[in-house]
């Protein structure tokens, strides 16, 4: 596991695809800011509580020229399943071989039950418009998240010049 990027931190650049097959790059949101939110798995209880909260509060998000992208290893019919069930207007990527989780410091060992595991761990960032770390969120409660992100988003966009 590598370490978490920073706020000020350039955040590293990826490209993933989502559950239609197309290619979506984080350095091609400059000019935009893009919420980057780790999930361990598509529809289980406490990521589909974050996903539905992320989906109810969209339009805020869209009204602040912003993009939600959540990552998360299962493939895209796992994703685009996921996506229909509960209706999440915003963008999913497949990160199958979890490079990229490993490269924003998500990928960790977890525990459950006493067995010890390699998996996601719940976390975000706030990528501003200049590809900066503008938050960090390394330990994420679900069901109320989408709010966090909301504020800090009204709090750094209002920062801006």
């Amino acid at each position: 596991m590598s370490d978490m990027p920073k706020v000020g931190e350039l955040a590293p650049d990826f490209e993933l695809h989502d559950d239609e097959g197309k290619a979506h790059r984080l350095s091609q949101r400059r000019g935009h800011f893009t919420v980057v939110y780790f999930y361990p798995a598509d529809d289980t209880p406490g990521c589909t509580k974050e996903a539905c909260s992320f989906r109810d509060n969209n339009a805020a998000f869209k009204g602040a020229d912003t993009e939600v992208w959540g990552l998360s290893p299962q493939g895209p019919a796992s994703k685009a399943a996921f996506r229909a069930k509960y209706g999440l207007p915003f963008t999913l990527l497949a990160d199958e071989d979890h490079a990229v989780a490993d490269s924003y410091g998500a990928w960790g060992e977890k525990m459950n039950y006493g067995k010890k595991y390699w998996g996601i761990v719940r976390c975000s960032f706030l990528v501003g418009p200049d590809r900066r770390v503008a938050r960090v969120w390394p330990k994420v409660k679900p069901e109320d998240h989408a709010v966090e992100v909301l504020a800090a988003l009204r709090e750094v966009g209002s920062t801006r010049a």
